[in-house]
């Protein structure tokens, strides 16, 4: 019988394996955006948000506290509680995406990732909805409105072309793609 001791330990090794794996992912973000910039600067021709700290390293950090401490503002006849509830959703269904990408041995194993992942997709548009109708601005639900138009258009092609690779390798998990990977 499985004692307490060892399910409370458990919990713990997974709850900092995944706080530890969120960070991952967060400094991951910024190193891309760092990226980012140093490319836009040899686009545009120009110096680029590289002053701060060693080859412009801190500045994504200091991006992330300047939003973070940053007064918050929100519209007058807005409904609070799903105004700020929108973005809270729009990171949980991102990080439940991030849940069945194979990393080595994390993350979850099932046969059918790659439907969850796309149901986790398509919940994002009722968000992008909620986040203008919460507002009370028509012109806020018209951009939501074609923002679910776009998003809509685009995982259109994207599905196309998932649903080919998945009728190539016969199975609707990511680790199925990546041990068929080497024959494609």
């Amino acid at each position: 019988m499985i004692g307490l001791k060892s399910i409370t330990l458990v919990f713990l090794v997974i709850l900092i394996s995944g706080l530890f794996f969120l960070v991952i992912v967060f400094l991951s973000v910024s190193f891309i955006i760092l990226l980012e910039r140093r490319v836009l600067r040899y686009v545009q021709e120009r110096k680029g948000p590289n002053k701060v700290g060693y080859i412009g390293i801190i500045q994504s950090f200091g991006d992330a506290i300047k939003l973070f401490i940053r007064e918050q503002g929100y519209p007058l006849f807005s409904n609070i509680r799903l105004f700020y509830l929108a973005p809270i959703l729009s990171l949980l269904l991102i990080l439940l995406v991030w849940l069945v990408v194979p990393l080595g041995s994390g993350g979850l194993r099932f046969r059918l990732s790659l439907i969850f992942m796309f149901c986790c997709l398509r919940i994002g548009v009722y968000v992008l909805i909620i986040r203008g109708w919460s507002s009370n601005s028509n012109y806020a639900l018209l951009g939501a409105i074609r923002g679910v138009a776009q998003t809509i258009s685009y995982e259109v092609g994207l599905i196309i072309l998932i649903l080919s690779i998945i009728l190539l390798v016969r199975g609707y998990g990511l680790r199925v793609v990546i041990v068929n990977q080497n024959y494609l």
